[in-house]
């Protein structure tokens, strides 16, 4: 495909360091059912102006993960045509299910977690919302003052109010970014090798 389209530069990456390398020429291809593979790699690479074979941890190799998971699952009918995936990557992450709170207000959860703690009701609360309080604790699990929703594969995720969330997501994107740099700290050190 890249042939077809005229790419002059290709960057292949790979999460197996024994191809990625035979590939590059390091290493010899001992496999009789591989060695046609590698002439037949060794002959498209001449047909462009650089090549490069990068190794990928399949750690840090999800999206190549989910893309053959999802392969594996479409059947593939003869001689048809299959448009290529675009993927875009974004700069910034999609955050879901947030829900912004008016300042100097109590928590979504509030009534729930005083009833699970109480059998009590707000004093103004009508039939309708007793009844939406009691169907909402059923879902909830209290354990000393934190509030767990119970998921169907019981697993229990944590309420959090806005402010919680705010230092739980600074805390995860932190160590995230601590991670990335590390991680291409020890790529280009793979790559010296």
């Amino acid at each position: 495909m890249a042939i077809d389209q005229n790419v002059e530069e290709l960057l292949i990456m790979g999460d197996s360091d024994l191809i990625i390398r035979q590939a590059r020429g390091e290493w010899d291809t001992r496999d009789v059912k591989l060695i046609p593979y590698k002439k037949h790699v060794e002959d498209l690479s001449k047909r462009f102006k650089l090549i490069e074979f990068r190794y990928i941890p399949r750690c840090h190799n999800e999206l190549a993960i989910a893309l053959a998971t999802l392969a594996s699952m479409l059947p593939y009918p003869g001689n048809t045509h299959i448009n290529p995936l675009e993927i875009q990557i974004r700069d910034r992450h999609g955050y879901c299910n947030t829900i912004k709170a008016a300042p100097n207000t109590q928590p979504w959860y509030h009534d729930i977690k005083k009833f699970l703690k109480t059998q009590e009701y707000p004093e103004q609360a009508s039939g309708d919302q007793k009844r939406t309080i009691r169907r909402h604790a059923s879902g909830l699990f209290l354990s000393g003052d934190v509030l767990y929703k119970r998921t169907p594969d019981l697993n229990l995720l944590r309420c959090v109010d806005a402010e919680e969330a705010g230092r739980i997501m600074h805390e995860v994107q932190s160590k995230a970014t601590v991670q990335e740099a590390g991680v291409t700290k020890m790529e280009k050190e793979m790559c010296k090798r």
